[in-house]
């Protein structure tokens, strides 16, 4: 199989509790370490390769960016993901070559900008435009942030997630969504679910989350900060 075909593989028939975890490599260094610990796929974080870059979080250009994941796609042998935003204002075309030139095998997709949501009938017909442009190449994941920028209704979120899941999104993000709500979103949510996890101990864990409705857990830019913490935190240890 294709490497976007495995990845679509590892989304099916996932068990209770037995979530796809995708670990969030930011260079080619931290995505082999990812590869060697033995996960089967990684999910590139839009924050993460920011911060490794020196930018903030949102403002990495196009270029960089394409760059970076080219990166850590060219370091690893399994599927990668790759979080590019709300596509840098890129034609669906343009959006799903470069893409694909970089070595992805998927994208995850923002519906909001500049902390606002978007139209989501207008976001529905763009994904749909990239879909038609990607056809069965990339493994699309729609982000909804009704969580993040909107109300919090997950009724709205579950409404987002239809119109995008209509437009041929493969997977829906309701990121920010409180564990509680992960049932509701479940059982209104047509496809894969994609949920928000912790590495600070504070939230469920990966089989929690599994076990609520999640089909695969990402972590954002968790590894990158979480790294950089240690590397403070030893950088501090030679000092004394």
């Amino acid at each position: 199989m294709s490497k976007v075909d495995v990845f679509r593989a590892l989304h099916r028939n996932r068990l209770p509790g037995d979530p796809l975890v995708l670990p969030g490599p930011w260079d080619a260094v931290s995505a082999r370490v990812c590869e060697e610990a033995g996960f089967p796929a990684l999910a590139t974080p839009s924050a993460g390769i920011a911060a490794a870059l020196g930018h903030e979080d949102g403002s990495t250009p196009a270029d960089e960016m394409f760059a970076a994941v080219a990166r850590v796609c060219g370091a690893v042998d399994v599927p990668v993901s790759a979080d590019v935003e709300g596509g840098y204002g890129l034609a669906p075309k343009e959006l799903v070559e470069r893409l694909l030139e970089a070595g992805a095998v998927g994208c995850n997709l923002e519906d909001s900008e500049y902390g606002t949501l978007k139209d989501p009938h207008r976001h529905a017909d763009w994904l749909a435009e990239v879909r038609y442009a990607a056809g069965d190449l990339l493994f699309v994941n729609a982000r909804v942030d009704t969580f993040a920028y909107g109300d919090g209704d997950p009724e709205r979120a579950i409404e987002r997630a239809a119109l995008y899941v209509a437009a041929g999104a493969d997977c829906v993000y309701p990121i920010g969504a409180p564990a509680h709500v992960l049932p509701l979103l479940r059982s209104g949510i047509q496809g894969p679910l994609n949920v928000f996890g912790r590495l600070d101990g504070e939230g469920p864990s990966p089989t929690e989350l599994g076990e609520l409705g999640a089909t695969r857990v990402t972590f954002g830019p968790g590894l990158q900060r979480r790294a950089a913490r240690q590397m403070r935190e030893l950088a501090d240890s030679l000092r004394t």
